[in-house]
This record gives structure tokens, sequence and C-alpha cells, in this order.
């Protein structure tokens, strides 16, 4: 009988039966799993430690003989549900918009101080109750003191809970909900128009509430007011540190968001990120012009101050809005494309009053700093934008640009002529005719006119005075310099830059005296003083 006995001791199922009537036996057992406001003494927790773990090993062992075959069972299953086609479908959706390796980032949801959870104990309300995370982390619950939940998700927090409480429970059942989330603070710095860190707003509420919504990448560029047109936008970093572990990193191409419209993998915020935006090594200015109109770029209204310098008529900086189209020649008739109400090089051009006739429009530089303290240089051809209508060659610009308009190394005449009738050229020149000319004054010419309109404009030559030989040009420069050239007038010669040259705006013409002009204005110089004397001689002796 003794022998039977010992036999059905030392068999698994009688050592669960003894265990199971032990614990009944122990009613401090039964203390332990439904806590009174009671301590606990070090001698009953010594018992819970003697009678718990065989039990607790053989429900463990019993556990793992049952379930291992139904949950390898369930796991094939899953995997013969699944297609093939379907893994790689999306696996192709993710590299086309994120690099393959960002694509296992993790999105799971790290506590943090200002987050509100409740920590429930199962079956022992009087340990369950809410918390406002603090900054460091640690949580005073009872019995166990500060347990520090930083960093971790909610079932990674309610594990360690157990594990802390399992000291004094047996087999303790705990959950973490998130009641409400604590705001996202993210860093957006690179290619952006205003870097810096934010404060991100949810939507919904947290917990078990399927409507939060957190912020995602595009709305933080959004709050950041958009990146700028030197941003490289297929290679934006998402920067996460996940929990207590190294940093990930997650590369969004926006491009393909933008063209396609696909968002292949959650992108949402996390508080504590990083989104960087790095500075393009190209640009492509067909790229550059359909990025200003997408919903993360910056706002293609805002004034940006910017500086023209070079062939243009009045050099200088300039606040360049958006608006309607102003300026230019209404005797255009070479079907350019009108000017657009954004912020672009044609409006900028238009403030500092057009090219001059010595402009390279197809050379133009944009010159644009860039976050990284570096330059980017765009090279613009405007003349695309007259013949063929290329609206990609009008770059919308960015606050900080600098617009070269270079001198052309040789003019065509031809192209000259057909420049001053579009908008690029102002519609109208002034220069200034004076000297021996029948109606001197300022004058107001077309441009790329030459010095012999300018002589017509002013009545022609003063025939009794005049000197029809030369000429004196003298041209106000760039560079502030003043120039003063002599001009052989030839009114029978076309434009050339010998005897006909063309005039630039505030050029002066001076026409001289003839020789005979000049000896007689002499002569009345010379006899004035002698007749005042003999008129006063007159005037004393009465003769």
């Amino acid at each position: 009988m003794d022998n039977t006995r010992l036999k059905f001791i030392s068999q698994q199922f009688g050592g669960v039966v003894l265990l199971t009537a032990a614990n009944i036996a122990f009613p401090l057992a039964s203390l332990a799993q439904n806590p009174t406001k009671q301590p606990i003494t070090q001698t009953d927790i010594n018992i819970l430690r003697q009678a718990v773990p065989a039990a607790r090993q053989t429900n463990t062992n019993t556990q793992r003989q049952a379930v291992p075959a139904a949950t390898q069972i369930n796991t094939n299953t899953q995997r013969q549900a699944v297609p093939a086609a379907t893994q790689i479908k999306n696996t192709n959706t993710q590299r086309q918009a994120v690099s393959p390796a960002a694509t296992q980032i993790d999105t799971n949801y790290t506590l943090g101080g200002g987050d509100r959870i409740r920590v429930s104990v199962f079956e022992v309300p009087e340990y369950s109750g809410e918390y406002q995370i603090p900054p460091g982390g640690g949580l005073n619950l009872p019995l166990i003191g500060s347990v520090s939940v930083l960093g971790l998700t909610t079932e990674q927090a309610a594990d360690l809970i157990a594990q802390k409480y399992s000291r004094y429970l047996k087999r303790p059942i705990i959950s973490v909900n998130l009641l409400a989330p604590r705001p996202i603070n993210v860093v957006v710095a690179g290619e952006v128009t205003r870097p810096g860190a934010y404060t991100l707003s949810l939507q919904g509420s947290g917990g078990n509430d399927p409507g939060v919504q957190f912020p995602t990448v595009l709305s933080a560029l959004t709050t950041a007011q958009g990146i700028t047109q030197s941003a490289d936008e297929t290679q934006v970093q998402l920067r996460r540190k996940v929990g207590r572990g190294p940093e990930q990193i997650i590369s969004v191409n926006l491009k393909d968001i933008r063209q396609t419209g696909r968002l292949p993998q959650d992108i949402t915020l996390r508080d504590g990120d990083t989104i960087y935006v790095p500075t393009a090594t190209t640009l492509d200015l067909a790229d550059a012009r359909n990025l200003s109109a997408s919903s993360f770029a910056a706002d293609p209204t805002k004034p940006r101050r910017v500086a023209v310098i070079g062939e243009v008529l009045r050099p200088g900086s300039y606040l360049v809005t958006e608006g309607t189209s102003e300026g230019g020649n209404a005797n255009n008739t070479t079907g350019a494309p009108s000017i657009t109400g954004l912020p672009t090089l044609m409006r900028a051009l238009q403030l500092a009053g057009g090219i001059t006739p010595q402009a390279d429009v197809r050379n133009v530089t944009i010159r644009r700093p860039t976050r990284t303290g570096a330059e980017q240089s765009l090279n613009v051809d405007l003349w695309k934008l007259l013949n063929s209508g290329d609206i990609n060659q009008d770059v919308i610009l960015q606050d900080g640009d600098t617009i070269v308009f270079p001198t052309a190394t040789e003019v065509n005449r031809a192209e000259a002529t057909q420049l001053a009738t579009t908008t690029l050229s102002p519609s109208r020149i002034q220069v200034n005719v004076v000297g021996e000319v029948k109606a001197p004054g300022v004058k107001e010419v077309q441009p790329n006119s030459p010095l012999n309109q300018a002589l017509l404009s002013a009545g022609g030559f003063n025939d009794a005075r005049a000197s029809r030989a030369t000429v004196d040009l003298i041209r106000l420069n760039p560079d502030g310099s003043v120039t003063k050239r002599e001009v052989k007038v030839d009114l029978k010669q076309g434009i050339n830059e010998q005897t006909n040259p063309i005039l630039r705006n505030n050029d002066i013409v001076i026409v001289n005296r003839s020789g005979i002009a000049k000896t007689g204005d002499t002569i009345n110089t010379l006899a004035g003083p002698v007749g005042t004397i003999i008129n006063l001689v007159r005037l004393v002796f009465g003769f």
C-alpha cells in the first residue's frame, strides 16, 4: 500500500493533486492571491515560495506538452493562407518609397513622461489605479514601489510590473492601458523653411479608442512651413530612438508619394523623432516646379527677398511677391507665355526693369544658399521660355536667391531686336539728348533703339549750330563707373557699334556745336562786356 502511494505521488498528476490539496490547506496562499489590507509577513512569503515553484513548473510543463504542436500547425496554416504574390507585392511597394533597411522600423508606441496610463492587477483592485508617468518614467506602485517604464511598450511595462509583483503574488496577471498619450515633440531639420523643435498634438484619444491619430511626417513638414526648393525630397530621413535600444533611420521618398499617392508604410511620428531633409546635389527645373505645388512644400505665395544683378536696367535687392502680371511690353507679338502670379524669376526681372540689350538670356544663373552653408547654382535658359514656352525656366524663387544676368560675348542684332519686343525687356527706356538739337531733353524710346533713333526723337540736328560729324555718348555702367566715347554719326547707316550703337537706359547723347557756332559764341562773349561799358559811358556823359 505504501509503495502504491509513493508511486502515485511520483506521477506528475499526483504531484499536482497533492499541491492543490496543499494550497487548500494553506489559507495564506489564498491570502496572497486575493490580498487584503493586512500586511504580509516574511514567514508568509517563505511559505509561498516553498509551495508555489513546483506547481508553477508542473503547469508550465503541461502547457508545453499541449501547446507546441497546435501552435506550429496554426503557424503553418497561416503561411499557407497568405499567397506568395501578396508578400512580394507588399515588399515591392515598400521599396518604392522606403529604403529596404527602413522597412523594419519599430512603430510601436513607447511610454514616456506625460502619458496617462491605467495599471490593472487582475482580481486585486486595491493595487490597480491610474497614473501620470513623470518625466523620469518611474511609477510608484503599491507594495513593489518604484518601477521605471520609460521607453517601454504597454506590453513590456505589464511584463515588468508582473515580474515585480511575482515576489508577492502567485501568477500575477497585469495589464497596462494607455489612457491619454503625451504630446509628440519632434525636431525638423535641414532644408525646411523654419527648422526647429515642434510640439504636435494628437487627434482623438488614446488607450482602447482606435480613433486616435498620430501626426505624420507630412504634417510635421507642413508645421515647419514646408521644404525648400533646395531639398532632396527623395531622401528625407525619419530618425527614431526605439525604447532603450539603438536609433533607427527610415528613408522616405516624398517624390514617389507625390507622384503616386501611395503611403507604403506607417510613417506616423512618435515622441522624440527627428526629421531631416537633406540638400539636393543636383536640381531639375521641372521637379523643382512640381515640388513647389505640393502640400508639403514652402508656401509659394510668401514674399521672397532676392538680388538681381548684371545686365538689367535697375540692379538691386527686391521683395518679390505674388500678383498679376505687371510691366513688360504691351506690343508683345512673339507668343511668349504670360508671367504667373507666383514669386518667380520673371517677376523679379520685372522689378529690376527688364534686361539690357547686352544681356545673355541663355545663361542666366541663380545662386541659392542652402541650410548647410553651401551654395547651389541653377542655370536658366530664358530663350527656351520665349520660343518653346518651357515654363520650367521661369523658376520659383527662394528667399536669399541671387539672380545673375551675364553680358553676352557677342550680340546677335536679330535676336536683340526680337528680345526688345518681349516681356523680358522694358516697354520703354529713357535717354537724355542735349546740346544742338531742335527739342533737347529726356526722351522715351523703345528698347534696342539705336543712337540715330534718339536723335530723331529730339527733332534732329539744329541746322545752324550743330556739329554733324560726331556726338558724345556718356553711359553710366552697372558697376557705378561712367564712360564717355565719341561716335561718328551717319544717319544712313543701320545699327552698328561704330556709327549707330544701341542705346541703354539713362544714356546721355551730347550734340556739340559746329566750329562756326563756337566762334560766334566766343565773339558774343567778348563783346558782351565791351558793350556794357559803352552803355555806361553814354549814360554818364549824356551822349
